[in-house]
C-alpha cells in the first residue's frame, strides 16, 4: 500500500492546485464572506426618520427602527445620527391601506391585509445614488417597494400585529436593496 504523500504529482493535480491558489487569491475576481456583498466605499449610514404620507401614528419611527436594527444585522455598515455619513437612506411611506378578504355571514371581517407602500433613496455623501439604474430591478432614481401583513382576528391578531409584520418585512427588503449586484 503506497502512502499518499510519495504519489507523484500529475499535470491534472498541478493544474487543480494551481487554480484553487489563484481562486482563494483573489485573482480569478472571487471574494469570500459577506463583506463582497455590499460596496466597499461604505462604512456609514445615517437614516433620517422615515416620512409619512399615512394618518397612521409612529409607522415612520417604527419603520425606522425596525431598518435600523436590520442594517446592524445584517451588513457590515455602522448605523450614525449624524447627516455627514457615507451615505444617507431615506425612506416615505407613500401609502397604507387596509383591505378586507374575508368575511362571516355576519359581515365580521375574517381575514384583513395590511398593505404599505415606500419608496427609497440611497445616496452617498455627495448625493449621487449608490442604487444605481440597471443595479436595481426597478430601473428608477427612487425605488418602491410594497409589502402586505395578514390579519386574522381570531388567531388574536390585531392591525397593530400586521403593521408590524409589513414593517419587518418591509425593512428587510429594503436592507436587501443595499446589496452590490452580482
Amino acid at each position: 500500500m503506497k502512502s499518499l504523500t510519495k504519489l507523484p504529482l500529475t499535470s491534472a493535480r498541478v493544474i487543480a492546485l494551481t487554480l484553487t491558489a489563484f481562486a482563494f487569491s483573489g485573482c480569478a475576481g472571487y471574494q469570500l464572506g459577506s463583506q463582497s456583498l455590499y460596496p466597499p466605499d461604505i462604512h456609514t449610514v445615517y437614516v433620517p426618520i422615515a416620512e409619512s404620507d399615512s394618518f397612521r401614528r409612529y409607522m415612520g419611527e417604527q419603520l425606522t427602527e425596525a431598518i435600523c436594527k436590520e442594517i446592524e444585522e445584517k451588513t457590515p455598515y455602522k448605523v450614525v445620527g449624524n447627516p455627514s455619513a457615507d451615505s444617507v437612506l431615506n425612506v416615505r411611506i407613500v401609502s397604507d391601506s387596509k383591505h378586507v378578504i374575508v368575511e362571516d355571514p355576519n359581515d365580521q371581517p375574517r381575514q384583513v391585509e395590511f398593505n404599505m407602500m415606500v419608496q427609497v433613496n440611497w445616496t452617498n455623501r455627495k448625493g449621487d445614488l449608490i442604487c444605481e439604474a440597471g443595479t436595481v430591478p426597478i430601473p428608477a432614481e427612487v425605488v418602491q417597494l410594497s409589502q402586505s401583513g395578514l390579519l386574522v382576528p381570531e388567531y388574536g391578531q390585531s392591525v397593530a400585529t400586521a403593521r408590524t409584520d409589513a414593517v419587518e418585512k418591509l425593512a428587510q427588503q429594503i436592507v436587501a436593496l443595499m446589496e452590490s449586484p452580482w
